[in-house]
């Protein structure tokens, strides 16, 4: 049924086209039973066209048996008719969005919308856009020139048969011609759109195929023409390698022939054109010069910080690698050395630190010397005030020796500065030779150290301390600089080797006795100079302990247990029922007294921790010298016994370190001006118990000895003693791992000759006197040999001088009556004397090696500025030119002018200054003269261009350098340690003040009471009214019973009687004389002064002798004048 339905639908859509008309066929399309799908309505007229055409055809073949279109054929036709309506839209798509982007000229949208509207995508190459886009617009350019008017339709013709309108402004579509229809002809149509798209990838296509590669090769025969121009290419391509031989010959004919060609047309045109040519050469190689010079010069001012920074970098790269040269290489040439010579000159900069810095060293000199005495009479001022409140010394002495401190306050020092022109340092010959010998003199102790080695060990060990804290550290200057430093330390060396040598038996020796070397160095590392190291070192922790006052370290059980014992009776009001005095044993039977033993160990470790670990991290504080005389003995102690075990060494080391410089420093801080104290502020007894139970474990630990015996209780402190020594063990190691003094101060032996100033000491009239005694008594030992500079110099210097001839006449009153008081005080008058060495270079005196090179030196430095040259052969051979002479002439009227602002103690001397002065010729037959001398002498070769001279004058440079360095150094520590001593000064002023107030408090309780003697405050008398003590008449037998006297040589007891002894006041305060009578018969006098009595009392001296023959108990002559005398 359902087929029959199908034919009788078939009848009708036949009958239909037969008919022609559109609708008509569009119903019979639609009918169900036809089962027609995708029929569109609008599109009824194509339908009619493609149906008719097809039953045209098929009524046309003459084979096909059926002359209507059956159900499979009419939905074929269908389906065509489909695929034109979608061709046909595409065409429109594709012509109104092209005109449209034409006539926009939107050029970057043209690959987009050929891409959205061409049937082949592939077609499209990107590459080509910009050439679509002109060839598009260029052809609706040329069709829109022959357009007058222009319409609304567009026309497709599809398969020749089919036409397809399509209105651009009302967007309507037809199948059917259009009634006025007008065509858009200004616009290109879609095929002519193809052909252009085609032409232009073909053209693409064949231009690059032969270069294309693998991939674009594959693109290429996606585009629709690619099937076709890669047959053509690969057609193309067979040829040419079947031809290629004749195709590289045509090639070669072709390209030979075109080149002779344009070059002879080339050539005959410059031949008619010559002078042309050259003109415009000319003018064209000016104008790119200039425009080059120009365009450079521009560059360089555009560029001008830029360009400074890079020259700035080159200059300093060849001045760097020239200096590396000059430290480095063993033999710097003489290229490299001209470059820095002009480093040896002498600013005003130079001359004004040098000085500043000999102004500072003279303070620091000065200041020290006059704090040391401040010291020592503020130490005596203490004493006499104890006296005074215990034993009842006058008042009088007190506030005389309190008017010595007040004036020594007020700065009238004992330094006279006005005798710069009389006594040693007049202007006259005998006494300038004399002045010259004894600064050659110190000149040589200083630098020669062996001799004052000597002259220690050859003095009593009082005598040489005394000597060493006098005039050795004066002849140094307290190692205010360096070179000083470095002399200094060269002396304690050579001294501490002598000591060991020949004083040291055993290695304990060293820590068992009292080494004067030690002494000597711990003494002077801790003087001004080394103070601040210590105040760096333990301040800090110090003061820690001290602030601290919960801080309660008791390690002496017995005291603990007394302690205890005063706590439970205060609690309780009762009197305890313990013993008051127990063992050591029996107290630490307590449970309370074990428990406070154990807290205070515990705290002692706390507190030791902090200790221990501000000294092993503070190593880099350490003083130089003092790191370099533990090394030093270390070393000499090893050498000497070769036996001993690193621990023995080490522990010599640490009682060095810690034992003798740290150790007392923590146990009175207060007296190594570690803290800062008060006047009259005082630590007390729990401060310095703390601080003393801590320097005893450090003691312990730094010489690795456990506590035990005695010191059991504290046993178990012993690991943490092992473990605390072996943190010390490496902290001594450690510590004597320091440079040699030549290489830490970069000394050698021609330092003094190159540096701008010579040293200067500042040392006392008395001391001078003392240290030319002391030579000549020990001569035989300290310079034993004849020919010996030293004794050389003491037969120059003969008999030691008095201090008379050494201020000069007239500088002490010979009718004053206090002469001898006067001379002493003037003694300790201080003079400076600039040390010069025996053979510096003068005219007439001879002229040692050394000199001579230093002479040599300079010459050559003179010349090398002026005359250019590889060699100094070549130098000296090559003569000067007249304007190197005038060169040379400039520079020295140069020098002369600086010489003449140059103080007089850093000037060269006269022969030098001659030298200076002559012309370079005369200069270079000079510097030939002695070079030859000196080759004789074997300091220089001709051999070697004479290199070894040219490498001291390097070596000058290096030093030079290093020598500012170190002076700007010198001249900041020197600020620091003239600030510490003016804060010292200040702090013995402040205690000066303070015994002055106390001073005047006893005074005024004085003046309160009824005295039975007044005194006598001003020392011109007594005042009006005063009674003088009557005089006292006491029998030796009545002294003798009182204790007083205890014996008389030669006289039995029952004699004694016959002696009479008559005691009277004189009229100075606290002196007596006393008169002796044998039976009536006044035998002698002597005369008693209190003060010293009391000293003797404060010395611990108990017996005394008068008259050569009578002992006398101290104590109770003191008792008697007190009772008899001043009512006490």
């Amino acid at each position: 049924m359902g087929c029959f339905k199908g034919v009788v639908a078939v009848g009708y859509i036949n009958e239909a086209i037969d008919e022609g008309n559109p609708l008509r066929t569009l119903e019979t399309l639609l009918l169900p039973t036809a089962n027609i799908s995708d029929v569109d309505p609008a599109h009824a007229q194509h339908y009619q066209d493609v149906l008719y055409h097809a039953k045209s055809q098929k009524l046309g073949d003459s084979e096909s048996v059926s002359k209507v279109l059956w159900l499979d054929e009419i939905q074929q036709a269908v389906d065509d008719a489909n695929v034109d309506k979608d061709r046909a839209k595409q065409w429109v798509t594709l012509v109104v969005d092209v005109n449209q982007c034409l006539e926009g000229k939107k050029s970057s949208d043209i690959l987009s919308v050929l891409k959205s509207s061409t049937s082949n995508a592939n077609d499209i190459i990107p590459e080509c856009a910009d050439k679509y886009y002109d060839a598009l617009v260029k052809a609706k350019e040329l069709k829109s020139e022959r357009v007058s008017s222009d319409g609304s339709w567009l026309k497709l013709n599809l398969h020749k048969k089919y036409d397809y309108y399509y209105n651009t402004d009302s967007k309507e579509s037809s199948w059917v011609t259009p009634e006025s229809c007008l065509y858009k002809e200004s616009w290109l149509t879609g095929k002519e759109i193809e052909d252009i798209i085609e032409e232009v990838t073909v053209g693409y296509i064949r231009e690059n195929i032969w270069s294309a590669s693998e991939e674009l090769l594959l693109r290429f025969q996606a585009t629709s023409s690619g099937p076709i121009l890669r047959e053509e290419f690969e057609a193309r391509k067979s040829f040419l390698h079947e031809q290629e031989e004749n195709v590289v010959k045509i090639q070669a004919f072709w390209k030979g022939y075109k080149q002779r060609k344009e070059y002879m047309h080339r050539r005959q045109t410059f031949i008619d054109n010559t002078d042309s040519i050259v003109k415009i050469q000319s003018w064209f190689r000016m104008a790119t010069a200039r425009k080059s010079y120009l365009s450079r010069l521009q560059y360089f001012r555009d560029h001008n910080n830029e360009i400074v920074k890079i020259q700035s970098l080159l200059r300093a790269n060849k001045a760097r690698d020239d200096y590396k040269t000059l430290v480095g290489s063993e033999n710097p040439p003489l290229t490299v050395i001209r470059k820095f010579v002009y480093l040896l000159d002498q600013s005003d900069l130079d001359f004004q630190e040098e000085l500043e810095v000999a102004r500072l060293r003279e303070e620091v000199v000065t200041k020290i010397r006059a704090n040391q005495q401040l010291e020592k009479d503020l130490n005596l001022m203490d004493i006499k005030i104890g006296l005074l409140v215990k034993n009842r010394i006058t008042l009088e002495d007190v506030i005389s020796h309190s008017k010595k401190l007040n004036k020594k306050k007020g700065g009238e020092m004992e330094i006279l500065n006005n005798t710069d022109n009389q006594g040693i340092k007049s202007l006259s010959k005998e006494r300038r030779k004399t002045l010259e010998t004894y600064q050659q003199l110190f000149y040589l102790l200083q630098t020669n150290p062996l001799y004052l080695a000597k002259l220690i060990f050859q003095m009593p060990q009082n005598k040489s301390t005394k000597f060493m804290d006098t005039v050795i550290f004066t002849l140094y200057n307290y190692a205010s600089n360096q070179r000083e430093e470095y002399l200094l330390l060269k002396l304690f060396k050579t001294a501490l080797e002598e000591e060991i040598k020949s004083k040291v038996d055993q290695v304990q020796d060293i820590v068992t006795g009292n080494p004067t070397v030690i002494k000597m160095v711990v003494s002077f590392n801790r003087g001004a100079r080394g103070q601040n190291t210590l105040r760096q070192l333990l301040a800090p922790v110090v003061k820690e302990i001290i602030d601290d006052k919960s801080l309660i370290i008791n390690t002496n059980p017995v005291e603990v247990y007394k302690a205890w014992v005063n706590q439970l009776e205060t609690q309780t009001g009762e009197a305890s029922k313990l013993p008051y005095d127990v063992t050591t044993e029996q107290a630490l039977t307590y449970p309370e007294v074990k428990n406070k033993l154990e807290a205070s160990i515990e705290n002692l470790r706390r507190v030791t921790d902090k200790v221990l670990n501000s000294i092993i991290s503070s190593l880099d504080l350490l003083p130089y010298g003092l790191r370099y005389i533990a090394k030093v003995l270390k070393n000499s102690i090893h050498e000497k016994f070769p036996d001993a075990t690193e621990d023995e060494l080490l522990k010599i080391v640490g009682n060095l370190l810690y034992y003798r410089y740290m150790n007392p420093a923590i146990v009175a801080p207060d007296g190594f001006d570690i803290i800062d104290m008060t006047a009259g502020g005082q630590i007390n007894s729990d401060q310095r118990r703390n601080l003393g139970s801590v320097a005893k474990v450090l003691q312990h630990a730094a010489s690795n000895k456990l506590f035990e015996g005695e010191n059991e209780h504290l046993s178990s402190m012993n690991n943490y003693l092992s473990e605390t020594y072996q943190e010390f063990r490496k902290y001594f190691k450690e510590a004597c791992n320091v440079p040699e003094p030549e290489e830490k101060f970069n000394m050698d032996k021609y330092t003094d000759l190159v540096t701008v100033s010579k040293p200067v000491i500042y040392i006392s009239i008395e001391e001078i006197i003392s240290t030319h005694s002391l030579l000549l008594e020990h001569q035989d030992a300290i310079a034993p040999e004849k020919n010996d500079l030293l004794s050389e110099l003491l037969g120059s210097l003969g008999e030691v001088p008095t201090v008379e001839s050494f201020l000069g006449e007239g500088a002490v009153d010979p009718n004053d009556p206090n002469k001898a008081n006067t001379l002493s005080q003037l003694s300790k008058t201080e003079i400076s004397l600039v040390l010069t060495s025996k053979y510096d270079i003068e005219d007439g005196e001879a002229i040692d090696s050394r000199s001579l090179m230093i002479k040599t030196k300079k010459l050559i430095i003179d010349v090398i500025r002026n005359q250019p040259g590889n060699t100094l052969t070549e130098i000296l051979e090559t003569p000067a030119t007249a304007q190197q002479e005038v060169d040379h002439a400039t520079d020295m009227v140069s020098r002369a002018m600086i010489d003449s602002r140059t103080p007089e103690e850093m000037k060269h001397s006269q022969s030098m200054i001659e030298d200076a002065q002559l012309p370079l010729e005369q200069k270079k037959r000079k510097i030939q003269r002695n070079l030859r001398t000196l080759e004789q002498t074997g300091h220089v070769s001709s051999e070697n261009k004479y290199q070894d001279i040219l490498n001291e004058i390097a070596k000058d440079i290096r030093n030079q350098r290093i020598y500012r360095k170190l002076r700007k150094a010198e001249l900041a520590k020197l600020q620091q340690t003239l600030n510490a001593l003016n804060k010292k000064a200040a702090f013995y002023e402040e205690q000066i003040n303070y015994y002055d107030t106390y001073i005047k408090t006893c005074l005024d309780n004085l003046k309160r009471k009824n005295t039975r003697r007044s005194i006598k405050l001003d020392g011109k008398g007594e005042p009006k009214g005063a009674k003088r003590a009557k005089p006292v008449k006491y029998t030796a037998a009545k002294l003798h019973e009182k204790g007083v006297l205890l014996d008389i040589d030669d006289l039995q007891t029952n004699q004694f009687k016959n002696v009479t002894f008559d005691i009277i006041a004189t009229e100075d305060v606290g002196i007596f004389d006393v008169r002796s009578k044998f039976l009536g018969v006044e035998m002698e006098k002597v005369q008693l002064n209190i003060q010293d009595l009391l000293q003797m009392q404060y010395e611990g001296v108990a017996v005394m002798k008068m008259f050569d023959k009578v002992k006398v108990n101290v104590n109770l002559l003191i008792y008697l004048l007190n009772k008899k005398f001043y009512g006490k």
